[in-house]
């Protein structure tokens, strides 16, 4: 890091701490996750919101937290239970971490979280960015948690010319921010510094300039250079799959499985489907192999968007005469299906 924190050297990037505090206890939203800073709910919401919008997570959160008050109850729900629970957030793997580092929760430190970042960074699906924010937030530590809002903001202000995606670049804002926390209302700085990046310093378009607390310490702010910033590399081309997905009804039930393999989606329920787009022949022949007859009706196609893979879901839905053994017939609201299915439905 080289010309990209001068800020820092000349004391102006500490500047930036009691005008962002000003501002955020000013204008920050009202979330419920904010109203306890308990460490359970704020890693609950921590992990909640990774690659999911704000909007689609409060009612999700409260919904969790009313049935699943406290790491205990997390550890012992069912699995279906705590799928159906996530239902709507997506990347279930998730929920699956939350599970496994409750149970680490309770069975080494007694059900109490540990306060160090380092020691909350080793449970799983817990990193540097949410044992940072559990840390400062519930804790009061200066541990930064640097995400996407933050470092675009530090790039911004420092017109920062190193690529954001880089693990070393990540690691110097954490260094520098760290060593300019406040003495006290340390987890207020760490949300009002995502929250800066979230409502004003924003992605994929001209940032509020004139609403934010750090204008006049902002290098792109000032001299009107906040397009060329941050630098990121470009991401790779998604990986296109299409699926034969089945629609299959009988009496008011639909026919799900649980999905093999690796790969997205693994252990959740599923319609019945079939990578690739099959022919109208290849479908019936589907069809019989698994004890099922009628004339499938082709539907509109649909796409589905992962973080690496787009799905192409070509639909055939089916009034069956009778339940194929090959399947779980269950209502549609019994079960967690994940959003691709959804849409199908």
């Amino acid at each position: 890091m080289k010309s990209g924190f001068l800020l820092y050297q000349n004391q102006e990037l500490a500047a930036l701490v009691e005008p962002l505090l000003a501002w955020y206890h000013a204008n920050r939203r009202v979330l419920p996750w904010r109203e306890n800073t308990d460490p359970y709910r704020v890693w609950i919401s921590e992990i909640m919101l990774q690659q999911t919008r704000v909007e689609a997570v409060r009612e999700a959160y409260v919904r969790f937290i009313a049935e699943l008050p406290d790491v205990r109850s997390l550890a012992r729900v069912s699995e279906e239970r705590l799928y159906k629970l996530w239902e709507g957030l997506g990347y279930y793997s998730r929920a699956r971490n939350l599970q496994k580092a409750a149970r680490v929760v309770c069975e080494q430190y007694g059900g109490v979280f540990p306060s160090d970042a380092q020691t909350l960074a080793a449970l799983p699906g817990i990193g540097e960015y949410t044992a940072g924010a559990i840390a400062s937030i519930a804790f009061e530590k200066p541990t930064p948690a640097v995400d996407g809002n933050v470092l675009r903001v530090i790039s911004r202000l420092c017109e920062n010319p190193t690529d954001i995606t880089t693990p070393s670049y990540k690691k110097e804002v954490a260094n520098v921010l760290a060593r300019i926390y406040p003495p006290t209302d340390r987890g207020s700085f760490t949300q009002a510094l995502m929250e800066l990046g979230a409502m004003v310093c924003l992605p994929g378009g001209a940032p509020l300039c004139e609403r934010c607390p750090l204008f006049d310490l902002c290098r792109c702010g000032r001299k009107g250079t906040w397009e060329r910033y941050p630098v990121k590399r470009a991401r790779p081309a998604r990986k296109v799959e299409h699926q034969t997905v089945f629609l299959l009804w009988c009496d008011g039930k639909i026919a799900v499985r649980k999905r093999e393999g690796g790969g997205v989606l693994q252990g959740m329920w599923e319609l019945p489907c079939v990578t690739g787009e099959l022919t109208p022949e290849q479908v019936r022949v589907r069809l019989c192999a698994w004890g099922i007859t009628g004339k499938p009706m082709a539907q509109k196609t649909k796409k589905h968007i992962f973080t690496h893979i787009e799905w192409i879901m070509h639909p055939y839905i089916l009034q069956c005469p009778v339940r194929s053994p090959a399947f779980t017939w269950t209502e549609p609201d019994a079960v967690a299906l994940p959003t691709a299915f959804k849409k199908i439905l």
